[in-house]
């Protein structure tokens, strides 16, 4: 059970209508427990979708942001950030191969260099912070320098993602249940 309430529309009161209406505007309806969770603290939850919107219209291939995404997810066992992300990753590009060969994306033939270097940036980053030298010099074969900032700034972000959902134990919606 989560730590904090889910607060509906209703239950936030009228001083919340717009943050609620840019909730609905910009994000799936029905509303993810974890905007309903983050609706406890209202500017924050603003601020998320903005810096969160940011990364979605950046420069970086939106599947290679995808598979980077999902990559944070199996590093972490974060079924909440999979199963939202299947969707966004179809949308993208990544074929269902690919979404369900993302935990051995090293070995699989389903991801050429370009794929495999993000990816393994992705899982240096989630699992070490750091990332080295030769992950880094791979990923910039293929990204320009503002490439490579905003895929180290999704990372970071959904990485600090993963952290919100298991801090305040927000669970997964039932429809993104297998």
């Amino acid at each position: 059970m989560a730590l904090v309430e889910y607060l509906s529309r209703a239950e936030a009161g009228p001083d919340r209508t717009s943050l609620y209406d840019r909730l609905e505007r910009e994000r799936k309806v029905p509303t993810a427990n974890i905007f309903l969770a983050l609706a406890n603290a209202p500017e924050i939850l603003d601020g998320f979708l903005t810096y969160a919107n940011a990364l979605r219209t950046a420069d970086l291939d939106p599947r290679l942001r995808e598979l980077a995404i999902l990559t944070v997810g199996h590093c972490t066992s974060c079924e909440y950030e999979i199963a939202h992300h299947h969707s966004h990753a179809m949308k993208a590009g990544v074929t269902e191969e690919q979404y369900v060969a993302v935990p051995e994306f090293g070995t699989s033939p389903h991801f050429g260099e370009v794929e495999r270097a993000v990816m393994a940036f992705a899982k240096a980053s989630t699992l070490n912070v750091d990332v080295s030298d030769e992950v880094w010099s791979k990923c910039c074969q293929f990204l320009s320098d503002r490439q490579m900032v905003e895929l180290a700034v999704t990372v970071a972000w959904y990485a600090s993602g993963v952290r919100i959902l298991g801090a305040l134990k927000i669970e997964l919606e039932d429809k993104y249940r297998k």
